[in-house]
């Protein structure tokens, strides 16, 4: 067993480490894989953590007011249940400290690596290890590789003419500035996604001026803000059936939403109540209009909130749809000439989704020296999201079209781990040294896929960060996530190519059965 390490301070950078699994972030996923392994008794795994502590979303997000769109209860693992959620949607505080709990309960520290930022990843034929060079010059070697950072971690910073000469402060959500003091202060915060919804309400109050800068308006629908009280938490901790029942009822409530989804008739009246929501909540009807979108329901992510709208109703709040020119030493001119004066400018314009780069900001080569962004150049494609063709022993977490827009990811991800240590198993199993799924799998699995988004409302004619050129969806999963479930609760060895060290196929459990192949198409077109 090797010896596993926290900190990278007093070992040589010539030595190499060997690990039979490694796992590149320590999010979420990066420790629901990690507390699974140890389950299934596998101990000789590290964790490569770029920062200096976990949570990754909810490390780096901390910005005022910071929240989960899930409910708490589903936005927890299954097997490692928190009976005390303060309330329905938790904030960013309590769920880090949730995801620190974890790291207790299941002793996983003594397996992490802090500041680890891995540089580039390489597939070796002849050993079928992946070798893993990071950031502080160390070599670690693993027979399987598991992408756990997440797609969405490297903040957009959009382009503005002239911000090199701006002489106020400036940050991204994601890289909030508590030093900085926002009070009597003129401040223009740009983008109207997730996180920026979240901290305007909250730094509205504490600005002399805050302009927020439109591109396009967001659908927003109330958040359940009600809090869990003594009775509720005392119920979950000594019954864990009625917790369960609890937890139940808001899975089926989520998946629920699929319906209006992929009927987008449905989806147009109840965008009507959204309507009606807006008007209500903002006092000036032309303001109002501007934050009514022109697109459908449900094309772009569906935000929630009960502040962001009344927050417009403020005196000390301009909303801006025009188009920014440049920024001045301490101006931000707009296309229509105005001049607004400000001290300090927030970017609330959220992540780089390119899927060319899809979950990685680092090399990654595979079998015959294929680069995975050169391999995903005309977008990024997997088998359900976990293997892809051409890279052997490589797992993803929330990898292509595995995102979700209307229930919890954290569900997604135990499906995915489930599935991976499977493949793991049926390696160690079958006495070979690598598996990848077959090219004809994946591109008969990622055709049907995109065929199930005819017809819905994220193929009705919005561009979104879920689409890459051309409108090709390649975040989302089409359907529902029990049918995702359903699909991966058990990995079929024919889908997979078994490779040894010395690059053989193992026909013997390639072959398993010859009509799997067959029967992948009829599957997938019954998961809608």
């Amino acid at each position: 067993m090797n010896q596993h390490l926290s900190s990278v301070e007093h070992r040589s950078p010539n030595d190499i480490q060997k690990f039979k699994v490694a796992i590149v972030g320590a999010g979420f996923g990066g420790l629901a894989t990690a507390i699974q392994l140890l389950k299934h008794h596998i101990q000789d795994f590290v964790i490569l953590e770029k920062a200096q502590d976990v949570g990754g979303t909810w490390r780096e997000n901390q910005y005022p007011g910071a929240a989960c769109d899930v409910q708490s209860h589903m936005y927890s693992l299954s097997y490692a249940p928190k009976t005390d959620w303060s309330k329905r949607y938790a904030e960013a505080p309590e769920i880090f400290q949730y995801i620190q709990d974890l790291i207790q309960d299941f002793n996983l520290k003594t397996y992490i690596q802090f500041n680890q930022k891995v540089t580039r990843t390489r597939y070796d034929e002849n050993t079928c290890q992946w070798h893993i060079q990071t950031e502080s010059g160390d070599q670690i070697e693993a027979q399987f590789l598991i992408f756990a950072s997440g797609p969405l971690h490297v903040p957009q910073i959009p382009k503005i003419k002239g911000i090199e000469k701006f002489k106020g402060e400036i940050f991204h959500s994601s890289a909030w500035n508590h030093d900085y003091d926002l009070k009597g202060k003129k401040v223009a915060s740009i983008g109207t996604g997730g996180s920026a919804i979240q901290y305007i309400p909250e730094i509205a109050p504490l600005t002399q001026q805050l302009y927020v800068f439109q591109r396009t308006a967001a659908w927003v629908i109330p958040r359940d803000e009600r809090a869990y009280n003594r009775l509720d938490k005392k119920l979950f901790a000594k019954y864990n059936w009625f917790r369960k029942l609890h937890r139940a009822r808001l899975y089926w409530s989520n998946e629920s939403r699929v319906v209006p989804i992929v009927q987008p008739k449905m989806m147009k009246a109840g965008q009507k109540l959204a309507e009606l929501f807006i008007k209500y909540q903002v006092k000036d009807k032309t303001i109002a209009k501007k934050l009514t979108p022109d697109y459908i329901m449900g094309c772009k992510r569906i935000l929630v909130s009960n502040k962001y709208f009344p927050t417009f109703n403020r005196p000390n709040v301009e909303l801006v749809t025009e188009a920014i020119q440049e920024i001045t030493e301490d101006q931000i001119v707009t296309k229509d000439g105005t001049a607004r004066q400000i001290d300090c400018l927030i970017y609330g314009t959220g992540f780089i989704t390119d899927p060319r780069i899809y979950l990685k900001s680092f090399e990654c080569y595979g079998e015959n020296g294929i680069e995975l962004k050169q391999a995903w150049k005309d977008g990024a494609e997997s088998y359900y999201g976990i293997s892809t063709k051409g890279f052997p022993n490589l797992f993803q977490l929330l990898g292509p079209n595995t995102v979700l827009g209307h229930n919890s990811v954290i569900f997604m991800i135990e499906s995915q781990v489930d599935y991976i240590l499977q493949l793991i198993q049926t390696v160690d199993r079958t006495q070979t040294q690598a598996i990848v799924v077959k090219d004809q799998i994946q591109d008969t699995f990622n055709a049907d896929l995109q065929q199930q988004f005819a017809g819905t409302v994220w193929q009705s004619g919005c561009v979104s960060w879920y689409q890459q050129d051309g409108g090709k969806n390649f975040a989302l999963w089409p359907s529902y996530t029990w049918k995702y479930w359903l699909n991966t609760k058990t990995a079929n060895p024919a889908d997979y190519r078994f490779l040894s060290a010395s690059r053989a196929v193992s026909t013997q459990v390639s072959e398993v059965s010859e009509d799997a192949s067959k029967n992948v198409k009829t599957n997938l077109q019954s998961t809608v």
